[in-house]
């Protein structure tokens, strides 16, 4: 007979409570009973506060996104000629990062396509690996789905494991995003089992509305579940979006305790 498994949750504040000033959404989140948050953008709101408001509660912070650059861009780390601009959003990605005591930074790509991208975005990849390295700082990348980021340089799990192999930076990592691989390639299960030494961070969300995962077409209480069995204990990250306020959506929330025998 199995024993129980705990699992962890982290609140994406760039979703949930995000009618909120950020140091009120951290706040949301530790009195709903999250372990810990992330957030996208976080720059409009002074570091130093969103560090004091993190001791308050004693939440961590995850993670945080680099900045997406002009109107319709996504990213900046795989356009070319623009290596200026994305190493001063990775500088400045990583300066926030350190001062709340951020564990990883997402460098985002950008739309792009072909080998010049492709160079580019290891370029700087290596610089941000390079720079967070002695802030024991992880660098992600994560696919995101064609419909949602038509264009974007990185669509599929392959193609950012090809990426992490051909760089062999150790803080490079995978963000595992449930929501945006179940629409580009599915079977969430193999899948989670093949990317998991690569992977530093599971975001989720239901398919294909992108709300709460008590709903559509992914049973999360069998891959809540199934990510515990793999021995994954970091808090799995709750990035979708609430129809409405994010109190009434948290039902799930339950199935941070469940018995493997009832799967």
């Amino acid at each position: 007979m199995g024993g129980l498994v705990i699992t962890t949750f982290s609140a994406n504040l760039g979703f949930l409570w995000s009618e909120l000033p950020l140091p009120d959404a951290i706040r949301a989140a530790a009195n709903a009973g999250f372990d810990a948050v992330e957030c996208h953008w976080p720059y409009e709101t002074p570091a130093k506060e969103v560090a004091d408001v993190l001791a308050e509660t004693g939440l961590p912070m995850l993670g945080l996104n680099t900045v997406r650059g002009k109107e319709g861009e996504n990213g900046l780390a795989a356009l070319v000629g623009r290596q200026t601009e994305a190493r001063l959003a990775i500088d400045q990605a990583i300066e926030y990062a350190v001062i709340v005591g951020a564990g990883s930074v997402h460098v985002m790509a950008g739309i792009a396509l072909g080998q010049d991208a492709r160079q580019a975005f290891l370029n700087n990849l290596r610089y941000a690996c390079n720079l967070a390295h002695p802030h024991d700082i992880t660098i992600l990348i994560e696919p995101l789905n064609k419909y949602d980021a038509p264009g974007y340089f990185l669509q599929t799990s392959d193609q950012a494991l090809e990426l992490i192999a051909s760089l062999k930076e150790p803080n490079l990592k995978l963000m595992f995003d449930c929501y945006h691989l179940q629409i580009m390639e599915g079977d969430l299960t193999r899948r989670l089992k093949k990317c998991l030494p690569f992977i530093g961070h599971i975001q989720f969300a239901s398919v294909p509305d992108r709300g709460e995962p008590s709903k559509g077409e992914l049973q999360y209480k069998h891959l809540f579940n199934h990510i515990s069995r793999l021995g994954y204990s970091a808090p799995l990250g709750a990035e979708y979006k609430p129809n409405g306020k994010t109190e009434p959506t948290l039902g799930w929330m339950k199935w941070r305790d469940i018995y493997p025998q009832d799967l």
